[in-house]
């Protein structure tokens, strides 16, 4: 059985930065992509960043690039997703995922490419 587990969220005034955590347990995270979705209240789920099983590969959506980066580490078990510059439209739920389709190069950027999934983490931003 795999657990995806996000944490790292919170409230932060306009311009902060926050990371958020993705750990996972029972399947290698390294041996799968990982893609970071968000739900603000009223609207639907989005993509923010996904990184390919082979890691070398990253999407961004256009609202953060520039400002978010997603990065592995497979020691720990655990993808980041760094948020810098934050805006109040950013503020949402984030919930990580995972695409256990063995593409080594393939971020995937629709939920139903994604087959596990974690609780959510809520992020805030103040203006």
């Amino acid at each position: 059985q795999v657990q995806l587990v996000e944490s790292g969220g919170g409230l932060v005034q306009a311009g902060g930065s926050l990371r958020l955590s993705c750990a996972a347990s029972g399947r290698t995270i390294s041996d799968y992509a990982v893609g970071w979705f968000r739900q603000a209240p009223g609207k639907e789920q989005e993509i923010v960043s996904a990184i390919s099983r082979r890691g070398d590969s990253t999407y961004y959506a256009d609202s953060v690039k520039g400002r978010f980066s997603i990065a592995r580490d497979n020691a720990k078990n655990t993808v980041y997703l760094q948020m810098n510059s934050l805006k109040p439209e950013d503020t949402a739920v984030y919930y990580c995922a995972l695409d256990i389709t063995p593409s080594p190069v393939r971020t995937g950027t629709t939920p139903r490419e994604y087959d596990y999934w974690g609780q959510g983490t809520r992020v805030t931003v103040s203006s």
